[in-house]
């Protein structure tokens, strides 16, 4: 197949892919780490942190009982958020929209991960009792105001990022030797359109997907597929691609080559920003190979979210009920808990129905 080149203006910014970069991203890393000792880290300031009141004492009280019964302790789980920014000019902070928001819980005992994609046009409090799409507070405040909007919403306690520009993931498929997808007839125009975009906007050539079936995408269509949203299911269904182009480079780079995986670190590395220092990578992704993907899902759940305009704020996201979606969240992440949402994620939830629940349809 001949590669075509388009001289189209006008097309849309490249815009971040969720979560297919992310896991892959976090794996290689424990090679650069023990290869080379270089990581771009940025100390995040905890006093600055806020965890809900309620939050706080819990894990209070589960520290002193855990003291009192020494033989039985464990390491428990450990919560990183992950945000994907769109960092053509490299910076990677405050300023930047995070159309990725993620929670990576790791129960560190038994070396599950599960992932929750946090939908980035979710109207939540922005951990400043100002209310938007949720993507805002990573622009308003960068990775501290983010993870500060987790830990409101959700009663969590996140105090770790890791962010990714993703402007590497076309260069990262192709170190891979492509990924396998299955294409329908529907998703052929789409996936066209957005690389003839992204074509223009890297000013490099793409071969167009002529056919439906399963094949062999390279970099520049299995990120236009990640992107697409106009077919059946919209957001909602773009997430499952991605989760699908995920299984995919975590199935390849599975039987890859230390050359190969160079290659892709080389395309990732320049845009990764943590605030993990070295040795907290290497206890936390130490043994990446050995962990089990446990639970793959998005916040609002399905049957908790309704679609809506609210007002100057567009079309966002809004949870139905954030307690009840809080309630879920806990109980996906820590199945053995009994868990009951803090005062503060009620007040919230209060907050939203009032502000948003006139525009649902």
């Amino acid at each position: 197949m001949d590669k075509r080149k388009h001289g189209f203006r006008g097309g849309k910014p490249l815009l971040i892919v969720e979560i297919c970069v992310l896991l892959i991203a976090v794996g290689v890393m424990y090679l650069v780490v023990t290869m080379t000792g270089e990581v771009n880290h940025k100390d995040i300031d905890e006093d600055n942190i806020r965890i809900n009141e309620d939050i706080v004492r819990k894990k209070t009280t589960s520290v002193k009982q855990t003291e009192k019964k020494e033989e039985e302790k464990r390491k428990g789980y450990r919560n990183i958020a992950l945000f994907g920014v769109d960092a053509r000019d490299g910076e990677l902070g405050r300023g930047t929209r995070s159309d990725t928001i993620m929670i990576a819980s790791i129960n560190q005992d038994t070396q599950e991960i599960k992932l929750i994609s946090v939908f980035r046009d979710t109207y939540l409090n922005l951990s400043n009792d100002s209310y938007n799409k949720c993507n805002t507070a990573y622009a308003q405040g960068g990775p501290e105001q983010a993870i500060n909007m987790l830990n409101m919403n959700l009663d969590l306690d996140i105090t770790d990022y890791v962010t990714i520009g993703f402007s590497g993931l076309i260069d990262a498929v192709d170190a891979l030797g492509g990924v396998e997808i299955d294409i329908t007839d529907s998703e052929i125009t789409h996936l066209n359109n957005y690389q003839l975009c992204m074509s223009e906007e890297l000013g490099v050539d793409y071969i167009p997907v002529e056919q439906s079936g399963r094949q062999l995408l390279n970099g520049m269509q299995a990120t236009a597929y990640c992107r697409i949203r106009y077919t059946r299911g919209d957001d909602f269904r773009r997430a499952q691609r991605q989760r699908e182009v995920l299984a995919a480079m975590m199935d390849k780079a599975g039987g890859a080559s230390v050359s190969t995986l160079t290659d892709m670190v080389n395309a990732v590395l320049p845009q990764v920003e943590t605030s993990l220092n070295v040795n907290e990578i290497l206890s936390v992704l130490g043994s990446v190979a050995g962990y089990n993907m446990a639970a793959s899902d998005g916040f609002p759940f399905e049957g908790g979210r309704a679609g809506a305009n609210v007002g100057s704020k567009g079309s966002c996201v809004i949870p139905a009920d954030l307690e009840e979606n809080v309630r879920q969240l806990h109980q996906v992440l820590y199945p053995e808990e009994r868990y009951t949402p803090s005062a503060q994620v009620k007040r919230i939830s209060e907050e939203i129905k009032e502000q948003a629940g006139e525009y649902i349809q």
